[in-house]
């Protein structure tokens, strides 16, 4: 082997005799700056035109969200080879979002998860909302915030990129009160990070209850059902519910029941018990009462998925958390690539007050008058094992 030194090739031996070798430059890939990205999504009835907007971090995770629903199409994570992969249930098109009733990926409102008899009593004054669950009002009635058209602006920073969604919900839409300023922020950050924060304002006493509804799959969207992911809920207490779903007012003890995920434990170890709520829902449809200690953002839940070590962590500042494994799936909904979604495919961790709040005096409020700010937080996180 030979080098040049001074305009002559010398053999190897002779650089210890005063040539030195050259310095190998190593080029560098170039650094990801994260960055938004907006493109046309489709139209509605109506002619609207719908955006997605695609948020990629420095470390190459991505989300897609569309302006219609203030959906979250698209969530991209690595798994412990590196290799990125779909980890959220939905639709390939507009269309599919626009028929949808699961609440794929969507922006929840004005009130997440059921009220009893789609009625509610506030200040002496009773509201009626839709019955689209029943004898019940779920997750803000039939055009609820998933089936509205939400202002999108984009921005990005040094270690973070997101989208900010508002729209104002009228006095009276879908049966609730007030004129109600929403705004919504999503963010992702170059640790993979996605966070939600809500806010809203009201000019007459009413209910909030907002919350994101992804179905996740860490195994891969399509790849069959989550019963063998790891899950551990860091909750002492759940709400047992009524035949229709609605709490009975009970904040009942997990331990000794299906329910205690306290300790890690698959999410098919006790699916299929005898336990008469695991049989009413078809499976997991509870709300768990968060151990915290004051306010801020506690642990929520923790997902592992051990074939691919893909770990997602939830935190979040509300007080409960709806855990649901998509029992209502049979192999008849058809979601992207083709794929058909059965039961047990995915799971939701949706972060949120109790249930039924409103008609509940001993749960937390969700009470919010004019002159009051609604706020609130939650933050998925991914990684590896």
């Amino acid at each position: 082997m030979r080098f040049a030194c001074g305009g002559w090739l010398i053999p190897l031996i002779l650089l210890a005799a005063g040539c030195e070798r050259p310095a190998v430059q190593v080029a560098q890939p170039p650094a990801i700056k994260p960055t938004v990205t907006r493109a046309a999504y489709g139209a509605l009835a109506d002619g609207a035109a719908v955006d997605s907007y695609t948020l990629t971090n420095a470390a190459g995770m991505s989300v897609k969200v569309i302006s219609y629903g203030g959906i979250v199409t698209s969530v991209r994570v690595p798994d412990r080879n590196g290799q990125l992969g779909e980890v959220a249930l939905g639709y390939d098109s507009l269309e599919g979002y626009v028929k949808d009733t699961s609440h794929f990926g969507a922006l929840v409102g004005r009130y997440a998860n059921r009220i009893g008899g789609a009625r509610f009593e506030l200040d002496g004054k009773v509201y009626a909302l839709a019955k689209n669950d029943g004898p019940n009002s779920l997750h803000g009635g039939v055009q609820g915030f998933d089936k509205q058209l939400w202002r999108v602006e984009p921005f990005e920073r040094a270690t973070e990129v997101g989208v900010i969604l508002s729209r104002t919900s009228a006095d009276g839409e879908e049966g609730f009160p007030g004129n109600l300023a929403v705004q919504v922020t999503y963010t992702l950050t170059d640790d993979n990070q996605l966070a939600f924060d809500y806010s809203a304002t009201t000019d007459k006493s009413t209910v909030v209850n907002l919350t994101h509804h992804g179905y996740f799959n860490l195994a891969g969207e399509g790849s069959g059902n989550v019963l063998q992911h790891e899950l551990t809920i860091h909750a002492d207490r759940y709400t047992p519910v009524d035949q229709t779903l609605i709490p009975t007012g009970e904040l009942a003890s997990v331990a000794g029941t299906p329910f205690d995920f306290r300790t890690r434990s698959t999410i098919g170890a006790r699916i299929h018990s005898n336990h008469p709520q695991i049989q009413l829902a078809r499976g997991y449809d509870q709300n768990f009462v968060l151990n915290r200690d004051g306010e801020g953002l506690v642990l929520a839940a923790r997902v592992k998925d051990a074939k691919t070590g893909r770990v997602m962590e939830v935190r979040t500042t509300e007080p409960g958390l709806q855990f649901y494994t998509a029992n209502h799936f049979d192999g008849t909904l058809i979601g992207k690539a083709g794929h058909a979604y059965a039961q047990h495919d995915a799971f939701c961790l949706e972060t949120q007050h109790f249930p039924d709040s409103p008609n509940q005096p001993a749960f937390p409020s969700t009470r919010l008058d004019p002159g009051q700010t609604y706020r609130s937080r939650t933050v998925y996180s991914f990684s590896v094992e």
